[in-house]
Order: C-alpha cells, then structure tokens, then sequence
C-alpha cells in the first residue's frame, strides 16, 4: 500500500512539475500545447507557429485582427505569402508604421528569425467573418508561403480587450488608417 501512495505522490509532483514549467514562456519560446509543426510529404521543415489568437471586432460586421508568432528554424530563407482563417472571407497580412496601415504582399523569414504578428506591428485584418465563430471559441489559421506550403495551427477566438493586456477599447489598433 506505501509503494502505490509513494507512487501516487511522485506521479502528482511530476504533473505540478510540468504544469509549471510552462508558466512565463515568452511567444518565441512556443509550448508544446500552443506550437504547430509542419509534417507530411509536402512539409517545409522547420517552421514553427504559435500563440494565435483571433480578435473579434466590437461592432459585427467590421474586421478583427489575428495575432501570432512564427519561426523558421531551418537552414533556408522562407517567404510567408498569405493567411487563411477558417470562418472569415478573407484575411490578409498588414503592418502599421507611424498610425497607417499597409497590406503587406509576402513576408520573408530568414533562417533563425522569428515574426510576431503584435498589435502596432505586423497583424492579420481578418474580413467577412462568420457569425458562428464566437469568443471562447476556436478557428484554424493557415499560413502559406511561397513554394506552396502550408502551416495551420489553432486560433483562439477572443473578445477585443480579453486576455490581450490591452484596455480592451482598441487592442492596440488605435490611429490605424486604411
């Protein structure tokens, strides 16, 4: 009976373990749980997504934003080329610079590099969205880059101002000009 309770003890301190090991990762240093991976046939190894969250406007019908970060790890430079996000007519990549935003065409990753898409910088506006995709909810976001892969990964669907550290009025895209 002392070895099943010993066991039982080191099987809880390994999980609280674990559990906490977790805390105050950084968005380049990606967890398991929140990590996508390239695999299959077609994949381009070595890019790594993680931390993606959609979002939602505060008045239906206008644009939400998605955040993430990706990296490629491997050897040669690669060119993000579009966003896909389950649930939305179209989604495209912009960057703000000085209170305007741009379309940004294709994103080159060097080797090692990393892009945060973050409120103020790089970003994805998110256009048509359905109304079956709510906060609390889940979508899928699929990168493509320019030979013609693929990356998805979860995306959290979230409240403007929810779990972002913003003041929840404009998550970071106040004085952004179209």
């Amino acid at each position: 009976m002392k070895k099943r309770n010993l066991s039982l003890a080191l099987v809880a301190v390994a999980a609280l373990v674990s559990t906490l090991g977790g805390c105050g990762k950084t968005p380049d240093s990606p967890t398991q749980s929140n990590e996508a991976t390239l695999s299959g046939p077609d994949a381009k190894p070595g890019m790594v997504a993680s931390d993606a969250r959609l979002v939602l406007p505060v008045v239906a019908g206008r644009p939400g934003v998605v955040y993430f970060t990706v990296r490629n790890d491997g050897a040669e430079p690669v060119t993000l080329a579009g966003v896909d996000v389950s649930g939305a007519g179209k989604a495209e990549m912009h960057q703000t610079n000085g209170g305007s935003m741009s379309k940004v065409e294709s994103l080159p990753i060097d080797p090692g590099a990393s892009m945060v898409f973050t409120p103020g910088g790089l970003h994805v506006m998110v256009f048509d969205i359905a109304p079956s995709l709510k906060a609390g909810g889940n979508a899928e976001l699929t990168l493509t880059f320019s030979d013609g892969d693929k990356l998805s990964m979860p995306l959290k669907v979230e409240a403007m101002g929810a779990a972002s550290g913003g003041s929840g009025e404009h998550d970071g895209m106040e004085g952004m000009h179209h």
